[in-house]
């Protein structure tokens, strides 16, 4: 009996501490709680508040009892009454140690665990019943049984009666909560080479849930529990994990999976006063890939990335640059892709040609994971989102695939609307797409989007295109094929001096053969730098450089007029600004100087010339890169219409000879005036009923 009191005295023991140190530390959060009750029912604590205290320790090896014995102080101190106790939620926040999923042992069931990562799925949020109310069909009387997560718990025989008699539930004096399900995969930035990210299921219950969406990277606080494996009725000695969620925090922080010392902050400071840093950074780009030194620092550029804006009516400005790579085979664009991929804090890789419109954005899928019901799965641009995401041979993707393009690239918002479930997921991605011509090679005469199996109004949301042509030039050819030997006779050398050393080789030979493919920068150190940048430098235009890119762009709208092409639009100058972001950031400085701008305005002009100049005209036209057609053609398809009209009336048809005649009057070249009428009848705006007579179709 004594023994009895002296436990008894131990719990209470414990929970008055718990009252001790709740009065102390959250007194305000008490008095919230007693005033709000039942709207707002949940206590969070601050882990790092409890550390000097000796419960701290409690809540990571026995948390089932911590709660309750934090409930029992609520009721001492009469926050709550002794009926709601159970209706009160503990939430612990701010844990020390995060564990990975892949780390989750048989030994920490039971213990209170935090994991981060990714949401891959979420299931609508749906009534799930805690307490049951069952009659007894023979007697009549309630009983109340408790329920856990999983079977449905009732009881064989009536308590009452002792009958075996049939239980009805009575649904309302049954007590139910919120629940919904999530799955959380492991960030792909904590992942060594090919392996394959690992995901955990979390029971979310009351006012935790509907809090999250796919895509959303989230610290998850919780107690790890167990579920026996039931297969065709038989229990089985496996059993699956899941984490009772206990709190959630949603990380908003941009990079902070990229931790930096103080040491390295010193490192990045001092590298960025390099008066050569822009050329190191160059030569840390997949330095394997000889020359393409623009494309380089586009990409670098790129890596570093403008700054979002929130305007103050709402509208979101994107910061991130967008770059596509055309170019003929061989010529490295994949690798330059998948180097990116591992320089950026967060990067995702996926080939066009294997990915879907769901795969790139977000599906609903109807499987076990929701029990049956529609879940939503977040694609490689939500799961990319605050990186890059790195899309190959995005010229073999389907048309509906691509389109789902549209909307991710400018709005940098995916909107969902499928069987019943409308979400909007965000993708604030870089996208650095590849593709090859459609005839294996590129043709300099030919526009652009004939020879891109894109659609000109995903061409438009590029900030960049790169044109990269494999032309034979004796020099350059020299120093490639030089360059890959080399690259190729020192892995060979580390290869067979690590199976069998050769005599005079040694660590310091190996390195010297190394050297001119070994980055100046090292890719870890790269990481950071970026990380860094983004973190901690917000650049402002300085009037210089405001100048600089006013100036360019108004020179460029002056090459147009009435009869000219359109040479560049406003989304042009956007990217300028945009491009000039990065290029203050790389400096790490808080001023975009008129030599970023000059920089920029270089590389956005090579780039127009490459896509955007119309040899006929002799003047840029931003129509090519935009609509596919330039200004030229569009006023000889017009003059074409204009005479069919005029000479076939009511009909629309003409004779061939005749508007040959009359347009090549307006001083239009004959050979181009057949080519476009070739067009027309090609396209299904004009047919030939008979033999050398056109008819309009259409309007």
């Amino acid at each position: 009996m004594a023994k009895q009191e002296q436990v008894q005295a131990e719990v209470t023991d414990v929970a008055g501490e718990w009252r001790r140190f709740l009065v102390r530390h959250y007194k305000h959060p008490l008095g919230e709680l007693q005033r709000e009750f039942p709207h707002s029912r949940s206590l969070y604590i601050n882990y790092r508040t409890i550390l000097p205290n000796n419960l701290a320790n409690a809540v990571l090896e026995s948390p089932g009892k911590v709660i309750e014995d934090i409930r029992d102080a609520l009721v001492q101190h009469k926050t709550i009454d002794e009926k709601d106790r159970d209706r009160v939620n503990i939430r612990f926040t701010n844990l020390l140690v995060k564990t990975p999923i892949r780390e989750i042992r048989a030994d920490q069931m039971n213990k209170f665990l935090t994991v981060e990562g990714i949401l891959r799925k979420t299931t609508e949020v749906r009534p799930r019943i805690v307490e049951a109310a069952l009659r007894c069909t023979a007697c009549g009387k309630i009983t109340t049984i408790s329920q856990s997560y999983g079977k449905f718990q009732e009881p064989e025989f009536c308590p009452s009666c002792e009958k075996k008699a049939r239980m009805d539930l009575v649904a309302s004096r049954s007590r139910f909560t919120d629940s919904q399900k999530l799955r959380i995969q492991e960030s792909p930035e904590g992942l060594r080479g090919g392996e394959q990210p690992q995901t955990m299921d979390v029971d979310v219950t009351d006012d935790l849930t509907g809090r999250v969406a796919p895509g959303d990277r989230v610290v998850i606080n919780g107690i790890l529990r167990t579920i026996q494996r039931v297969s065709a009725g038989v229990k089985g000695t496996l059993f699956d994990i899941y984490l009772e969620c206990n709190s959630i925090e949603i990380s908003e922080k941009e990079f902070e999976e990229v931790s930096i010392s103080e040491e390295d902050e010193k490192t990045i400071t001092s590298l960025s006063k390099d008066t050569q840093l822009l050329r190191k950074i160059i030569r840390s780009i997949a330095p394997t890939i000889y020359g393409n030194e623009d494309v380089k620092e586009a990409v670098a550029l790129q890596l570093f990335g403008g700054i979002p804006k929130e305007m103050p009516d709402g509208s979101h400005l994107r910061g991130d640059i967008h770059m596509l790579l055309v170019g003929d085979p061989g010529i490295a664009k994949s690798q330059i892709l998948r180097y990116v991929v591992t320089l950026s804090p967060r990067g995702i890789y996926t080939s066009g040609k294997s990915s879907t419109a769901a795969g790139l954005t977000a599906t609903a899928v109807k499987d076990e994971f929701g029990d049956g019901r529609w879940t939503l799965e977040a694609g490689a641009l939500v799961l990319a989102d605050m990186g890059i995401a790195a899309v190959d041979e995005m010229d073999k993707m389907r048309t509906e695939d691509r389109s789902a393009l549209h909307e991710a690239m400018e709005q940098q918002s995916i909107s969902v609307a499928k069987a019943g479930i409308t979400a909007t997921l965000r993708c604030r991605c870089a996208l650095l797409g590849a593709a090859n011509p459609k005839l294996g090679r590129f043709d300099a005469y030919t526009p652009i989007s004939e020879q891109i199996n894109m659609p000109a109004a995903l061409l438009s949301r590029f900030d960049l295109i790169f044109v990269m042509q494999d032309q034979p030039d004796p020099k350059l050819d020299e120093a490639i094929a030089e360059h890959i030997l080399k690259t190729h006779r020192v892995g060979e050398l580390i290869v067979q001096h690590s199976k069998k050393p050769i005599p005079g080789v040694d660590d310091e030979f190996i390195k010297q053969q190394l050297a001119p493919v070994t980055p100046d920068i090292p890719p870890t150190l790269m990481r950071k730098y970026v990380a860094f940048a983004k973190r901690t430098c917000y650049p402002i235009l300085s009037d210089e450089a405001k100048d600089a890119l006013e100036s360019y762009y108004l020179k460029l709208r002056g090459l147009a007029d009435a009869n000219k092409p359109v040479p560049i639009t406003a989304r042009q100058i956007e990217a300028l600004v945009r491009l000039g972001e990065a290029s203050a950031r790389i400096r790490l400085s808080n001023t975009i100087e008129a030599a970023d701008a000059e920089r920029v305005i270089h590389i956005v002009d090579a780039c127009l010339r490459q896509v955007a100049y119309d040899a006929e005209s002799g003047s840029f036209d931003i129509d090519k890169l935009v609509t596919g057609v330039p200004k030229s053609q569009r006023d000889i398809i017009r003059s074409i219409k204009e005479v069919i009209r005029d000479l076939g009336g009511e009909s629309r048809e003409a004779r061939v000879d005749q508007v040959l005649e009359i347009v090549t009057g307006q001083g239009f070249a004959k050979e181009k005036i057949e080519q476009m009428i070739k067009m027309l009848l090609r396209e299904g705006e004009a047919i030939e009923p008979r033999s050398g007579i056109i008819k309009l179709i259409g309007y």
